[in-house]
């Protein structure tokens, strides 16, 4: 009976370097125990060195061993390379988060951008009602956010940053609604705008962020931050004391697990209060 029921486990991982913070197993387990599935889905550290060898035995597809599982950094560009299926998502930012087998084939996507418009559609519907957005940094972290607002359909979406030439790149990659801009363009930019993301480190684990104006957005606009710890960052807090309306950057990190979920076990998980209280207080303690 033993050998039966482990043949029936479902196992997925996080793949990284460094691992042991990442608060994905704590959201797929608590998925897992919902819906009564026989899986386990864990974090394993691999060094850059041995990635390659790494995804060599998830293509072996052996029974017991993962049908798939996240990846984050270092190894995003990687698995995108290595993969057999890379979707248009992962083609066009050259880096998946999401990889899984399907007929003898590793498959792979990035749900980023999924998880960053899905955090905003649960806790401020209508952000999307505007023309405008501004992109604040443009980093790796800010590739899928700026396509998944290029395909939510905002007409112009301004990225700025300190190297010029880094949101040069970014306006080629994503196209004509894609404008460059130095940060000392910032308030002339922010003119208007319904959105304003931070897609920069500024202000995460407790830094200190430059101040922001943030008065000559549109009335009614909308001020994220992809950075959740802390929950509340300067910049969001800058932008509450000013009265404009935030969406911290938590919910993005918990949307972008359901479609990998699905993949992997087979069920559309929703995220859920309880779940967001369980990274909290997980958050909490470190």
């Amino acid at each position: 009976m033993a050998d039966s029921r482990e043949t029936l486990t479902i196992n997925a991982f996080v793949v990284g370097y460094p691992i042991k913070h990442s608060r994905s197993p704590i959201i797929h387990s608590y998925w897992l125990k919902k819906f009564g599935i026989t899986g386990n889905y864990e974090a394993v550290e691999v060094v850059s060195d041995n990635f390659a060898n790494f995804i060599a035995t998830v293509k072996e597809g052996k029974p017991g061993t993962a049908v798939g599982g996240n990846v984050t950094i270092p190894h995003k560009e990687a698995a995108y390379r290595l993969a057999d299926r890379p979707d248009a998502l992962a083609e066009e930012l050259g880096a998946a988060n999401t990889i899984w087998m399907e007929e003898g084939k590793l498959h792979a996507t990035n749900t980023d951008g999924y998880g960053f418009v899905s955090n905003l559609d649960e806790r401020h519907p209508g952000w999307d009602k505007t023309d405008r957005a501004v992109v604040f940094g443009a980093g790796g972290a800010s590739r899928a956010v700026i396509q998944s607002l290029r395909d939510r359909g905002i007409a112009e979406i301004h990225v700025l940053n300190r190297t010029l030439e880094r949101a040069r790149e970014l306006a080629d990659r994503f196209g004509p609604r894609v404008f460059s801009h130095p940060q000392a363009a910032l308030q002339e930019v922010m003119q208007g705008a319904g959105l304003f993301v931070n897609t920069t480190s500024l202000g995460m684990d407790g830094a200190e962020a430059p101040h922001l104006d943030f008065s000559q957005l549109a009335a009614r606009a909308v001020v994220t931050d992809i950075v959740y710890v802390p929950l509340r960052t300067p910049i969001l807090q800058m932008a509450e004391e000013q009265g404009i309306t935030t969406v911290d950057g938590l919910g993005m990190l918990l949307h972008q697990a359901k479609p990998g979920f699905m993949r992997w076990f087979g069920k559309m998980p929703e995220v859920d209060e309880t779940l967001r209280a369980l990274i909290i207080g997980d958050m909490e303690k470190h």
